[in-house]
C-alpha cells in the first residue's frame, strides 16, 4: 500500500496511535478502517479495546481531552510501545494537542513513507509495505 497523499485524521485513534502505520493496516487486502471507523477488517484486540471503550464512556474522541489523561490504561501502553517499537503515543497526543492534528499527520506521512517505494512504513515492524525494506 503506498502512502496517500494525506493521513485522514480518522486513522488517529483515541490512545494517540497513527492507525495508517499499523500493521494490520499497511500489510491486508482489506486494511483496516482504523479506530474511530467500522470494526470490519479489525483485529479482535482492536475491536475489543478497553481504551477505546473507556474514552466513550468518558464521552471524549481522543484520551488527552480526558480529566484522567494519563490514566493506567494509556500509561501501560505507552509503556509497551516505547519499550517493543521505540515509540510514544503520549508524544503523539501532545503533538497533536500542541500543533493540531492535521499538522501532525502530515509529520507522521514524512516520518513513515518509504523513501525508496513511497510505501508505508510500519510501526511494529519498521518494514516498507510496498518493498519490504527495513528502516532505521
Amino acid at each position: 500500500m503506498k502512502m496517500p497523499k494525506n493521513i485522514d485524521t480518522i486513522m488517529f485513534a483515541p490512545c494517540g496511535m497513527n492507525c495508517m502505520v499499523c500493521y494490520k493496516h499497511c500489510y491486508h487486502k482489506k486494511p483496516c478502517a482504523g479506530c474511530l471507523n467500522t470494526d470490519i477488517g479489525k483485529p479482535e484486540h482492536c475491536r475489543k479495546c478497553k481504551i477505546k471503550e473507556c474514552a466513550g464512556q468518558n464521552e471524549v474522541i481522543y484520551c488527552f481531552n480526558c480529566s484522567d489523561y494519563p490514566c493506567k490504561l494509556i500509561k501501560n501502553l505507552e509503556k509497551s510501545y516505547n519499550k517493543r517499537y521505540q515509540a510514544s503515543f503520549m508524544g503523539n497526543s501532545e503533538q497533536v494537542r500542541q500543533s493540531g492534528l492535521e499538522t501532525f499527520m502530515e509529520n507522521q506521512k514524512e516520518r513513515y513513507t518509504c523513501l525508496k517505494c513511497g510505501g508505508i512504513i510500519s510501526i511494529h515492524d519498521r518494514e516498507c509495505s510496498e518493498c519490504q525494506e527495513k528502516m532505521k
